[in-house]
């Protein structure tokens, strides 16, 4: 099936959910992938947003979305209440990554993480030849406006796994819009993966 006008890391994630499953998206913004995953993969989906902008985006959308801080925690719901926990391009912008990842990783069966790769080539020249913070299509913002918070690569990722005892099911890493296979800290602008405790 060709998707006209969706981004290419959407696309990537919609591979990783299974039809009629349930999601829970943390940080859905303005809902576009929650839309297409209901739409693609008749998902039963909500969302979680604390930008009421974007709230009523999702609104106008017709999604189920409630009004909350990541970084609170997610006690309100029950271990395993979902099939998939999203975090695109969010996890980098929350206070303390650890413990969303580990109360995801409680009411998920399976957690969906994306994040763009600070280790990227483009990335790195910019530090060594200009020596100042990058600015690049995966890291868009200045230093003094960017929503991040932490910066992390695609190998930080994996030895957090790692250390975490978090299993890796599959992990996809693209680049302007293609899939990356070699050298993916090196070449990739951004990380997607599949994680869960050992199912």
């Amino acid at each position: 099936m060709t998707y006209v006008n969706v981004r290419f890391d959407h696309k990537a994630i919609l591979k990783l959910v299974n039809p009629r499953s349930s999601v829970l998206e943390l940080g859905c913004g303005s809902g576009d992938l929650l839309s297409l995953l209901i739409k693609e993969r008749s998902v039963r989906g909500q969302g979680l947003e604390i930008d009421e902008q974007a709230i009523y985006a999702c609104v106008a959308k017709g999604l189920n979305v409630i009004h909350g801080d990541i970084d609170s925690g997610l006690a309100e719901y029950e271990d395993k209440s979902f099939d998939y926990v999203i975090l695109n391009q969010s996890l980098q912008q929350i206070k303390h990554p650890d413990s969303v990842l580990t109360d995801a990783l409680r009411v998920g069966r399976n957690v969906i993480i994306s994040f763009s790769n600070f280790a990227h080539y483009v990335s790195r020249l910019q530090i060594f030849l200009r020596g100042r913070t990058p600015v690049t299509a995966s890291l868009p913002y200045e230093w003094y406006e960017t929503p991040n918070l932490h910066f992390l690569s695609i190998s930080d990722f994996i030895d957090y796994c790692r250390l975490k005892k978090i299993k890796i099911e599959r992990s996809i890493y693209i680049s302007g819009g293609k899939s990356i296979k070699l050298f993916p800290n090196m070449f990739a602008e951004t990380g997607i993966f599949l994680v869960n405790r050992g199912l």
